[in-house]
């Protein structure tokens, strides 16, 4: 498995590469990227060579081990590899990936998918847990995405342990599989809290995209939590993450025709099943007892998330909403890859809210 170290390579050092990456020659002469390799970054990205550098920053853990070989391979060939941290999003951002330590690598479950890593503060005993679920459309993306970026050192710093974990994919698995996941993941962290350095009585839940739609649904729907021997008891806090799905139904009739047949993939077309996975639909009380719901200027996250917080405050639920510039998938990928610098504004809200219902 790759260590961050490596991860920032992948992602920085790859996104360096933008621009030539399509080339039928490496700049200076010599063998081109394999053909196999670049069919598979234009499956992943397109032919924009405008947007394949975030689109790469977002995405290379999805290519395949042989592409990421042959372009780690590049990397060297260019002298880029000392520059990768640098060139990704930022020096702060790679500096702050580089700074947290390996992590535990644990499953929680017998599908491939369902398995996490762990970062813990060094020789604490009762560390507050943040559980973070990457985004992905429901179909794609892995715990690396939270990897590589500045969350897990950053919530290091902060006295915090951070899981960042796996999960089924749609089409093979269900939405309500994937919620059930990460009720399963946290359950077999708070089981094993003391052994692991975890304080299971703070915790809180944050993910983003799809993710952010997980959590939301989790912290709303306690059925979830209930099948695994967990409620609302156990968690302090939901932190939803630049998320567009809190109500499902709606969200058809805002998405353009790519992502209409995303969430047809994963919600269907039966109106019951897609009000039943809708956080909003779900947040007449109880729920988790606080949320903080985060999101940029994009149309329908604002719409959907100012919904969701009306939706909770009617349920009696503590909820925070903070919008943050930044709009279209830029600003989408965009929050999720700055938050945990220090400097970036959208940090300093969440600290505040974790600092409050963590203690």
């Amino acid at each position: 498995m790759n260590t961050p170290a490596k991860l920032i390579l992948a992602a920085g050092a790859l996104a360096a590469l933008a621009t030539p990456i399509l080339a039928q020659q490496r700049p200076g002469g010599g063998e081109r990227l394999p053909k196999e390799c670049r069919a598979e970054i234009i499956k992943l990205c397109g032919t924009d060579r405008s947007q394949m550098r975030t689109c790469l920053m977002e995405k290379a853990d999805q290519l395949s081990e042989g592409c990421r070989a042959s372009l780690r391979a590049r990397i060297e060939q260019r002298g880029g590899a000392g520059r990768a941290g640098q060139r990704g999003a930022g020096g702060a951002e790679g500096a702050e990936a580089a700074k947290a330590p390996p992590p535990q690598t644990l499953s929680y479950g017998k599908d491939s998918l369902q398995g996490l890593d762990l970062w813990v503060p060094e020789g604490a005993e009762k560390a507050p847990l943040v559980l973070f679920v990457h985004g992905g459309g429901w179909k794609r993306g892995s715990k690396d995405n939270a990897v590589g970026r500045a969350m897990p050192a950053h919530m290091l710093e902060q006295g915090y342990a951070f899981a960042s974990i796996d999960y089924r994919l749609v089409p093979r698995n269900t939405v309500e599989e994937q919620a059930a996941d990460v009720a399963a993941a946290l359950a077999h962290l708070l089981k094993r809290a003391d052994s692991l350095g975890i304080d299971r009585s703070r915790v809180v839940l944050t993910g983003h995209s799809a993710g952010a739609h997980l959590v939301a649904l989790v912290g709303t729907d306690e059925r979830y939590l209930k099948k695994v021997g967990l409620s609302f008891a156990d968690i302090d806090g939901v932190m939803p993450n630049d998320g567009a799905a809190y109500d499902v139904a709606t969200q058809f009739t805002m998405a353009g025709p790519r992502m209409k047949a995303t969430y047809e993939q994963a919600f269907g077309t039966d109106p019951a099943r897609q009000q039943a996975l809708s956080p909003m639909r779900q947040a007449g009380a109880p729920n988790a007892p606080a949320f903080l719901l985060l999101h940029v200027e994009r149309r329908d996250a604002v719409d959907q998330s100012k919904r969701l917080a009306e939706a909770l405050k009617a349920g009696g639920t503590a909820v925070e909403i903070a919008g943050f510039a930044g709009d279209g998938l830029r600003g989408h990928m965009e929050i999720n890859r700055k938050l945990g610098q220090p400097d970036y504004p959208a940090t300093q809200v969440m600290d505040a809210w974790l600092r409050k219902v963590l203690g």
